[in-house]
């Protein structure tokens, strides 16, 4: 089998690039015609990108689990990271996590961590408190409190990439 980090970039490319031709149609189409099924679609490749962010980065963690022999993957490739004293890297596995947590469980105390922070590594605008929308009258916008484009989801799996080196120059015996 494919490492992990191979499998996730193939289907990203894949997945963004099915997704941006059927986005490219909608938008083509919408020029000539306001129906709700095109703004529906808009919003359907919205949330699919953001289901795509969320389930790479569960993956990554049960891989991390399974293969590092740990009750919390993330945890132990925190530790591994710390030892490597690789902190900048840290920063940003830590500021996706919370990213990616705050996407699946809403406001809470991952969310309300981004808020207080300075997520300049996120590649991705945070839904302040008092925000409704990222871009208000954009069509497209789902309801999530991270903004989730193409930049925030190649930024999932760059770091996942380099966590998985990371891991590989500390353990070598463990296949991600």
């Amino acid at each position: 089998m494919h490492n992990f980090s191979e499998l996730i970039d193939r289907c990203t490319i894949f997945t963004l690039g099915t997704l941006k031709e059927v986005e490219e149609k909608t938008i083509d189409a919408l020029q000539t015609s306001g129906a709700t099924s095109l703004v529906k679609t808009l919003q359907m490749i919205r949330l699919q990108k953001t289901i795509l962010a969320v389930g790479i980065f569960s993956l990554f963690e049960a891989i991390l689990q399974d293969r590092l022999n740990c009750n919390n993957g993330f945890a132990e490739a925190k530790n591994i990271l710390k030892q490597k004293g690789d902190s900048a890297l840290l920063s940003r596995f830590t500021d996706l996590e919370l990213a990616i947590n705050a996407l699946k469980h809403g406001r809470g105390r991952s969310y309300n961590a981004l808020v207080v922070k300075d997520v300049g590594n996120l590649n991705s605008n945070v839904k302040q408190p008092d925000e409704h929308f990222f871009n208000e009258g954009d069509v497209s916008e789902i309801t999530t409190l991270i903004d989730v484009d193409d930049k925030f989801i190649y930024s999932c799996v760059e770091i996942i990439n380099e966590v998985s080196e990371v891991i590989k120059t500390i353990r070598p015996e463990v296949i991600l």
